[in-house]
Formats: structure tokens, C-alpha cells, sequence
């Protein structure tokens, strides 16, 4: 089988019911918030220069005692993620527009390309519904990224930049969030079932393998449709299969990428793509699967407990990120 290119995804999170709009403020950062950003109100981790002290966690375990899961937090590495505008309301159509800044408060204009892009957003509600990967195109004078925008639900929503900064002695990767209030009415979703196997768009995926709270776990994601496999998997982001996975509980980023190497254009495979997950802790995780076949891309949606090294999973209503069961 061909392989994928490497890739990163991140987290989940509970889900928030309420009524009224929501202000969404300007994209800009105010000169307090960077004032208080440049001093003790930063993070240590996120503080400092680009020496090479702010390099990731090398495993799982290393991020949690270290309290540095990526996702989690609107600054890190000496960037912040403004405050993001967006349309307010179900059915208004604007843009979504947001700046990274650097830790002077200059906007950051220059970027590395990771995965055939040099930013990457995700977006979805805190319930891990409504899920979506989009790229906006960069203003190379502002350093404002936009792209046109129309929420389908109310909810509270999660804002994801994944990106990697073009600056010598720079970190590898950089994940800032924010959340969104989108005003409407809101119809709480059912909790979500763990399940291996789900259908999209006439496709029928299934998922292989488990995850292990603490180790690096293999999972094997088949995609067939009528029964039958699909062996024309294009790439799509460097890769035959984008994987993304949420922490249900905090929305935290897990480390995962693709077996093998990048594709050529013209390479096809199927109807398995293998991806390597470090799950951090024992509990439920969500799983969004992006593949393309015939220039078109389908997303399979997937939930999973992790277990522990004993091979035990929380007890209902009960994960490492939510200790009380809340």
C-alpha cells in the first residue's frame, strides 16, 4: 500500500447550550492583552525566544506532565491567535478573519508550508459535530487570514490555526485556539457511541486497531463503497488520508501522522491508509478521516476510548481530562 505524509490533529470537547448572540470581537489584539502577553500573564511555556527551548514534548507522557498539549491555549511559542470575526448567527454570510501575532504585537506574515498549505483551520462545535478543515488565504500585507463563512448550527465553537512559522530557529508547529458563540437555537446532540465502522457519502469506512492511553497505537482506516474496496484514493494534503483527533473533554490535540511517504499526483491507493496516534490519557476520543476520490473530499467521523495500559477503559461518565465525571 502506498503511505500518507505525516500529519497533526488535535481535540474535543463538551458540549454548550444557551440562547441570545454573542458578540464576536474584532480581529484585533488589544494593546493590554499583548501588554499582559509580554509579561507574567504569559505562559512559561510559551514564553521566551526561539532557541530551542519552546521544542514539543517528545511523547505523550512528556506533554502531560508537562501540562503542554497542543490546542489548548490561544498562545504559545511567542504567538497569540487574535480574537477571531466571524458571522454571529445561523444563516449569516460574512467571513471568518483572524491574525497571528508575534510576541512585539507584529503581525506574522511569513509561513512554512506543512502538508501542501501554510495554515490550516479547523473548526468544530464543542460537541465534536459540525466538523471542518478549510485553508483561508493570507492578506500578505495585513497578515489577516479570511475565508467566506456560513455557520449551519448555533452552538459554541472551537477555532483551530495549525500552522508553522517561516522565522530562523522557529518551532516546528504551532496550535492556537479560540472559541466562537454562534446565536440560534440549539438541539443538544446525543452523546456520542464509539463504533468502528460509519458511512459517508455512499462510502462505507471502517477503523482497525486501538488506542493505549501512553503509547504510540496503530490504526487502519479501509474505505469501500458497494462492498467493494476503493483502490483510487487520491492525495489530498500530502497524503492519501488527513487524520484529525479530539480529546473529548478539553478539545486537546493528539500527535498522529500516516505510515509511508508522501505521494506523487498521479499515485493512487486504498483501500487502507495506517496512521500512528499517541493518545495521552485513557478516555473517548473523536477521529475525522479526510479522503478524496474522483477531485472530491469526504470526511468519516469516528469515536474511540482509549485504554490504559492495563487494557482498561474509564467507567461510564468518567475520563482523565474530566476526573469527576462532569
Amino acid at each position: 500500500m502506498n503511505g500518507a505524509g505525516r500529519l497533526s490533529i488535535y481535540a474535543a470537547g463538551l458540549v454548550v447550550a444557551f440562547a441570545g448572540a454573542f458578540a464576536v470581537a474584532a480581529a484585533v489584539v488589544p494593546d493590554q492583552l499583548v501588554t499582559d502577553w509580554k509579561g507574567e500573564a504569559l505562559p512559561a511555556h510559551a514564553a521566551g525566544g526561539h532557541d530551542g527551548a519552546d521544542e514539543a514534548p517528545a511523547t505523550a507522557d512528556d506533554a502531560v506532565a508537562e501540562g503542554t498539549l497542543p490546542g489548548l491555549s490561544l498562545s504559545a511559542y511567542g504567538y497569540v491567535l487574535s480574537p477571531v470575526a466571524a458571522p454571529t448567527s445561523v444563516g449569516d454570510v460574512g467571513k471568518l478573519s483572524f491574525q497571528i501575532v508575534d510576541e512585539q504585537g507584529t503581525q506574522l506574515t511569513a509561513y512554512e508550508t506543512s502538508h501542501e498549505k501554510d495554515l490550516h483551520l479547523i473548526v468544530v462545535r464543542t460537541d465534536g459535530r459540525e466538523y471542518r478543515h478549510v485553508h483561508p488565504t493570507l492578506d500578505d500585507h495585513t497578515g489577516r487570514w479570511s475565508i467566506p463563512w456560513e455557520w449551519a448550527q448555533a452552538g459554541s465553537y472551537r477555532v483551530y490555526a495549525d500552522f508553522e512559522p517561516a522565522v530562523e530557529g522557529g518551532p516546528d508547529k504551532v496550535t492556537l485556539t479560540r472559541t466562537i458563540d454562534v446565536a440560534g437555537q440549539i438541539d443538544p446532540a446525543a452523546t456520542t457511541e464509539t463504533g468502528t465502522t460509519v458511512e459517508v457519502d455512499g462510502y462505507e469506512v471502517t477503523v482497525a486497531g486501538n488506542l493505549t492511553a501512553g503509547s504510540t497505537s496503530e490504526l487502519t482506516l479501509s474505505v469501500f463503497r458497494d462492498d467493494e474496496p476503493v483502490t483510487a484514493l487520491e492525495p489530498y494534503l500530502g497524503a492519501f488520508g488527513h487524520l484529525v483527533a479530539l480529546r473529548d473533554g478539553d478539545l486537546a490535540y493528539l500527535h498522529v501522522h500516516a505510515e509511508g511517504d508522501e505521494p506523487e499526483v498521479d499515485d493512487r491507493a486504498g483501500p487502507d491508509i495506517t496512521f500512528f496516534a499517541e493518545a495521552p490519557t485513557p478516555g473517548r476520543y473523536l477521529l475525522y478521516l479526510d479522503f478524496k476520490v474522483d477531485g472530491e473530499v469526504h470526511t468519516a467521523e469516528f469515536a474511540l476510548d482509549a485504554t490504559n495500559h492495563r487494557g482498561e477503559a474509564p467507567a461510564e461518565g468518567h475520563s482523565e481530562s474530566d476526573p469527576d465525571g462532569h
